[in-house]
């Protein structure tokens, strides 16, 4: 079965799939969106026209949204780490996790990004105040609810960590996770540390000028 992956390498919903993909070990041939891949761009754009991250092709079939596409994987390409487990009640719950990360993490701290972008009609330092408002209540729900878990759904590494880790990621840098927080940084900390994650990091460092608010110099 041959797996093309369109994304790039600093966007967060790549990194999701992509670390899916790494746990695993499955053959995929990566296509990367940019200036110096247009074959790649033209196609990314006939085949998925609202032109968001990440397309993965199976032959000629299309999967889009990042979580979908590692359910996906998990049924057409099933490797030794099973991202969603085969308990329904358990696999909600991953579910649940897994959308906390996108609606209250990723989309809270693009708030600030999109504002240091212009796409928002608020000022970057209202875009900001926004985010770590939001981001505050998100970190202080996920520091109690971490609490004696290694991995966010329990002892296991499941599709709930394969959003936390880039989301979490590019969320501290737009508001820092608070000492006061010290199970939810110390997660984080884990997810940094986990191989597939470090190599989706490594990957994406020459690209850290992209990142609007100015990338600390840490991580």
């Amino acid at each position: 079965m041959s797996l093309a992956l369109y994304g790039h390498p600093f966007s967060s919903y790549t990194q999701k799939v992509l670390i899916a993909l790494y746990e695993n070990g499955t053959p995929f041939e990566f296509r990367c969106i940019g200036p110096d891949t247009p074959q790649h761009v033209n196609e990314w754009m006939r085949r998925w026209p609202l032109r968001k991250f990440p397309l993965l092709l199976d032959g000629e079939r299309e999967v889009v949204e990042s979580s979908i596409i590692i359910e996906y994987l998990q049924f057409a390409q099933p490797g030794p780490v099973r991202l969603l487990p085969a308990d329904p009640a358990a696999a909600l719950d991953v579910r649940f996790l897994d959308r906390f990360f996108d609606l209250h993490v990723a989309d809270a701290a693009q708030i600030a990004v999109d504002s240091a972008l212009g796409r928002l009609p608020v000022k970057r330092e209202e875009g900001l105040a926004i985010a770590g408002e939001r981001l505050e209540r998100a970190y202080a729900w996920l520091d109690g609810e971490l609490a004696e878990r290694t991995w966010a759904a329990g002892t296991d590494f499941t599709m709930a960590d394969c959003a936390a880790a880039p989301f979490l990621f590019y969320a501290d840098w737009v508001y820092r996770i608070p000492d006061a927080y010290p199970v939810l940084r110390g997660y984080r900390a884990r997810l940094l540390a986990r191989p597939s994650f470090a190599r989706a990091v490594e990957e994406a460092r020459p690209f850290r000028s992209y990142f609007p608010l100015g990338a600390p110099d840490r991580d």
